[in-house]
């Protein structure tokens, strides 16, 4: 069974690297275009297209799915199927192309949290568990027949950072199961059965990313982690913008208003909540580097009764 492989970031590596180490005919890799990033704007590939590169495998990168050129490419291939892991939608012409279909690996366990963020919205929520789904690409975005579903739990220190790298590895075993299943034809598709409460994996914008210091203190914590440590939650701090990377708890009662700072100016911030204080351990003001708390207050002093947000 020949694939053909779909993928961008760092999260797809995983599951190439699974396929091909364990003898998957991949025919070819898509991946987006080189981009200019960095101080000096050079052209960098993707994740993908570097692992690519490394072992031979030809690459398409083209700017536009519905190019002539770039399906006469992927026809000339004769992929009985397509693999889709982090890139973009598919047009409906590249993913009935092959025979076997075209599959996707989602991290979560649909039909919750269909959309562009699962991981950021799972610890967001609160979730306890969340895991990976391997599903049918149809014409509407993680809404085609699953394949195959992994669970697993989500701890109570886990970040968007750490949880992504234990769903990359968990996916990328989820994704060779399920190849090798189809390509001995003991797997089919089953319908999502929706309940009517499913969470959606909204794309994230400034706007969510902003931390509210009025809400309760579960609810902060979640929100921060949920966000490091990228795109970061963020607040403002002696008015500049302050992305916060990690944080601790310590839950209580007190009389200070939401959002007051409490610190010895040496080694710790703490931040007045609902139920208790926010333990800031790193942090990243405007324009500055990213620091923990006891390097940032080395150059900046913090007021008593100080306001953050």
């Amino acid at each position: 069974m020949r694939i053909i492989f779909f993928g961008t970031p760092e999260f797809a590596v995983s599951s190439l690297k699974k396929l091909y180490d364990n003898s998957v005919d991949i025919a070819a890799v898509v991946t987006a275009p080189d981009r200019p990033s960095g101080r000096g704007l050079k052209l960098n590939a993707t994740a993908i297209k570097k692992y690519a590169i490394d072992q031979s495998i030809p690459v398409l990168q083209p700017e536009k799915l519905k190019d002539e050129l770039f399906l006469k490419q992927l026809k000339n291939f004769q992929a009985d199927l397509f693999v889709v892991v982090a890139f973009r939608m598919l047009p409906s012409i590249v993913w009935q192309m092959p025979s076997r279909g075209t599959i996707n690996l989602h991290a979560s366990l649909l039909p919750n949290y269909r959309g562009a963020a699962p991981i950021n919205w799972a610890i967001i929520n609160g979730e306890e568990k969340t895991g990976v789904t391997t599903f049918f690409i149809n014409d509407k975005i993680d809404t085609g027949d699953f394949l195959l579903k992994k669970e697993v739990e989500i701890n109570i220190d886990d970040t968007a950072g750490s949880l992504h790298d234990t769903l990359e590895e968990i996916g990328s075993d989820l994704l060779l199961e399920t190849c090798k299943q189809l390509k001995a034809n003991q797997l089919d598709g089953k319908k999502q059965l929706l309940s009517g409460e499913e969470k959606i994996a909204s794309k994230l914008n400034r706007v969510i990313c902003q931390i509210n210091w009025q809400k309760p203190i579960t609810d902060i914590y979640n929100h921060i982690r949920g966000l490091s440590p990228y795109p970061a939650a963020w607040t403002t701090l002696k008015n500049k913008v302050c992305k916060i990377y990690e944080v601790g708890i310590e839950l209580s009662q007190h009389s200070k208003i939401s959002g007051t700072l409490i610190t010895d100016n040496k080694s710790f911030i703490k931040v007045a909540v609902q139920g208790g204080y926010i333990d800031i351990k790193s942090l990243q003001l405007e324009g500055k580097k990213r620091l923990n708390t006891a390097e940032f207050l080395k150059g900046h002093v913090i007021e008593s009764n100080e306001k953050i947000g």
